[in-house]
């Protein structure tokens, strides 16, 4: 019977917070834009180059600067089926609301120049991103994450 009591008061506590109009479930929703992303991320990136001259693993670190406003550069040393190399990159990004996005870089390494496309999220109140290559034929994920005077 003891069970039954606590039922009927949780559903009658439950009708007064919908009576009242108290939602049941806040959760904080993403609120990002291009500035959420600013300042430079330590990256380490990792995967596969499937086909062509290049094909093979693929690792990588580096370092990358956002400027809040849709622009991008970083410098890298990148291990392409073993061979390594410095790279330099540039690029644009935009940020959906919802902490999505989407980056376009001009990557030169190893005497080639080469755009890539990669789509992100941001997590860590900014201050981590995860990305994917979204190129067909490379599998290449990105963890990066913010520098600060701690790190």
């Amino acid at each position: 019977m003891k069970h039954v009591g606590t039922k009927a008061f949780a559903t009658v506590v439950l009708s007064a917070l919908v009576a009242l109009g108290i939602p049941l479930s806040v959760q904080a929703q993403p609120n990002c834009s291009n500035a959420t992303l600013n300042g430079s991320f330590g990256y380490t990136n990792t995967g596969t180059i499937l086909a062509g001259p290049d094909a093979g693993p693929f690792g990588g670190v580096g370092r990358q600067t956002f400027d809040g406003k849709g622009n991008t550069e970083a410098t890298a040393t990148v291990s392409v089926n073993g061979t390594i190399s410095h790279a330099t990159i540039k690029g644009t990004y935009v940020v959906n609301s919802n902490c999505t996005g989407s980056m376009t870089l001009v990557v030169s390494a190893g005497g080639e120049t080469f755009t890539n496309h990669v789509d992100l999220v941001i997590v860590r109140g900014g201050t981590e991103i995860r990305a994917i290559n979204a190129d067909p034929g490379i599998v290449l994920t990105t963890v990066a994450k913010k520098q600060s005077r701690g790190d």
